[in-house]
């Protein structure tokens, strides 16, 4: 009989590979104790043969083992004829999408400026009517294939309220972007300032300099966003230099005020305008992934409790789809969106397992298809939208994925 789907655990599900036998398959379930797991395997479509009971760390050997002898992770059950025609029929399905693509004008978006966003008091995203800004030259630009979750309702209106906003996640999985595509459609410039570790206290305050002959004072990205009344987002918070940390806490503060010590204890008020956000990859709920984020700093329970903290995940396979289909219409159809939307899934599976390096965003995704439209091959897309951009061992799995999804075409 078939396996199951499994999607409890990102180890649980099906792990196959091809063999002259036919196709062979370990499947991974939950055990009757807590932390085991039992493990089952079979060829095709014949009943499990093997049955472990294995613990957490004995499964994590059994996953590389498998990796090492190339089996890949599927969570589905093993594929049958009919699915096989499915898999070559998405090269047929990108024929007839690449051939449209090509007859038409390339997509690019239809950033604009908001239309009439500007002149109205409010702007509607997800459920909440958030008042518009007066516009600045820092507004980014409105993506209109940005997919709005109701999740973010909660975010949202944390913003409006004025709350201080962290968003924790991994890599790619759209923090910093969902941020910036709020402030698109109410109009609030934007400033970044990453935490990439050559980040001083200087460029986050200020700092003095000669110019012309004169000393004069710099501001930094700090005072800058709060005389202007424009959104601070502080990227990979907990990359951060104490110094940084200790004059963002003063501001995290309700009605919180900036003392700039260096400028003669300079009080800066903040405008009403003003948001401070951060974001992070290795941060309380995120905590366990450090070991993926080197260098992340510990940041206490008294600093995280000055933040309104939400972690945000990965699309689904199902928003990653609606996504390229919006993004990349009319040229994306919806079968090739789907099995697209799934390898990436597989691939962030892997990365949570350790077993590939590199995180798999929406942005590589997108960058990917649509170079995808434009050649008609996956693989020739793919070359320098993902394999040109990591490690020669993580090409090499990602390039089994793809191919375990989407057959070569004739």
């Amino acid at each position: 009989m078939n396996p199951p789907e499994m999607t409890e655990n990102d180890s649980l599900g099906i792990y196959r590979r091809s063999t002259e036998a036919g196709e062979q398959w370990w499947r991974v379930t939950i055990g009757d104790r807590p932390q085991t797991y039992r493990i089952e395997h079979g060829i095709g479509d014949t009943a499990g043969d093997i049955d472990l009971v294995v613990d957490a760390e004995n499964l994590r050997a059994k996953l590389k083992k498998w990796h090492r002898e190339g089996f890949i992770a599927d969570g589905r059950a093993p594929r049958s004829e009919a699915q096989g025609a499915a898999r070559v029929d998405f090269m047929s399905e990108l024929g007839r999408a690449a051939a449209h693509y090509r007859g038409t004008e390339p997509y690019h978006g239809t950033h604009g400026d908001g239309g009439n966003v500007g002149r109205q008091a409010t702007v509607q995203i997800g459920r909440i009517a958030f008042p518009c800004g007066a516009g600045h030259a820092l507004v980014p630009r409105i993506n209109p294939a940005y997919l709005f979750s109701p999740r973010f309702d909660d975010i949202v209106e944390d913003i409006v309220e004025n709350k201080r906003v962290m968003l924790i996640g991994h890599t790619g999985a759209g923090k910093t972007s969902l941020i910036e595509q709020v402030a698109a459609r109410a109009r609030y410039g934007v400033l970044r300032s990453n935490m990439n570790g050559q980040t001083t206290a200087g460029d986050f305050v200020g700092f003095w300099t000669v110019k012309g002959g004169e000393t004069i004072w710099v501001d930094g990205v700090l005072p800058t966003a709060m005389r202007e009344g424009l959104w601070l987002i502080v990227d990979e918070i907990d990359f951060a230099e104490p110094s940084i940390l200790a004059a963002l806490t003063a501001v995290l503060e309700p009605q919180g005020r900036l003392v700039l010590k260096e400028k003669g204890h300079e009080i800066v008020e903040a405008h009403p305008g003003f948001r401070l956000f951060a974001t992070a990859n290795a941060v309380g709920a995120m905590s366990r992934f450090r070991h993926l984020y080197q260098g992340a700093n510990l940041m206490n329970e008294a600093f995280l409790d000055r933040w309104r903290v939400y972690r945000i995940d990965y699309l689904s396979p199902d928003e990653e789809s609606d996504v390229l289909v919006r993004t990349l219409a009319p040229h994306m159809t919806r079968p090739l969106a789907d099995t697209l939307a799934r390898i990436a899934a597989e691939c962030r599976a892997a990365f949570l397992r350790e077993d590939l390096s590199s995180a798999f965003s929406t942005r590589r995704l997108i960058d990917w298809a649509e170079l995808m439209l434009r050649t008609g091959d996956p693989e020739r897309a793919a070359e320098p939208a993902i394999y040109a951009k990591v490690a020669p061992e993580d090409a090499a799995f990602i390039r089994a994925i793809v191919r375990h999804h989407i057959a070569p075409g004739p």
